[in-house]
């Protein structure tokens, strides 16, 4: 799950932006209402979490053009909104103008997290939250895999690998897909570390389950097959 972070705050951007990362998140951080509009009208994301107070294009406006972009993007994105501002006004304006909730600041960071969560799996429009292949299965609102119903360890980047392979369980995953879902502004993933973390993750998951490499193309997690457990 990737999100765009808008808050000019740059202490309280940093602190959310390593708790969200914790949480399995990749985080990208705007800075500006401008840099917000940029990112959400060019790069997919699951959730913004948007503060009204922004230098060079305010909040509110940058979710009016969000919204108004019907086929954009991230049109149907879903939006929490993050701010000081918290009259009974500006509430009724960000909700008017598509914000799927609102916390004032100061907030309780566990509840962030948690309201991120329930606004993700929100955003996928009524998919299930447990995605299921055999005897591996992905808890979309825990963040938790299980192979033979219990818990598998995995890394971050494991997690993220195995929640986009799930999601696409017999279809083809190119590694720019993957880098795409993975990634940050400003960080880099080679071809050859995505390999490492396939690899990884095979390892861990059979043989109950078989990501097969499509060379030159990407990966795909095959279906099991119908005598697998489910």
């Amino acid at each position: 799950m990737r999100i765009l972070l808008a808050e000019d705050d740059s202490v309280l951007a940093d602190g959310l932006c390593r708790s969200l990362r914790r949480a399995g998140f990749a985080v990208d951080h705007a800075q500006n209402g401008a840099e917000a509009d940029a990112a959400a009208s060019t790069q997919g994301y699951d959730l913004m979490i948007l503060d009204l107070g922004l230098p060079k294009m305010p909040g509110l406006e940058v979710l009016r053009r969000l919204r108004a972009k019907a086929n954009g993007t991230n049109a149907r994105m879903p939006v929490l909104i993050l701010t000081a501002a918290d009259g009974v006004e500006d509430r009724v304006k960000g909700l008017d103008l598509g914000a799927d909730d609102y916390m004032a600041k100061p907030f309780d960071l566990a509840e962030l997290e948690a309201r991120a969560r329930a606004l993700t799996r929100r955003g996928m429009c009524g998919a299930p939250t447990l995605i299921q292949n055999g005897a591996l299965s992905y808890d979309l609102s825990g963040r938790v895999a299980y192979l033979n119903d219990q818990p598998l360890e995995l890394s971050a980047r494991e997690l993220g690998l195995l929640e986009i392979f799930l999601q696409r369980t017999g279809r083809l995953v190119s590694k720019d897909q993957l880098v795409e879902h993975l990634c940050e502004w400003g960080e880099e993933l080679s071809t050859n570390a995505i390999e490492v973390y396939v690899h990884r993750l095979r390892k861990k998951i059979e043989p109950a389950a078989s990501i097969s490499t499509v060379r030159g193309l990407g990966y795909c997690l095959e279906k099991a097959s119908a005598g697998a457990p489910a």
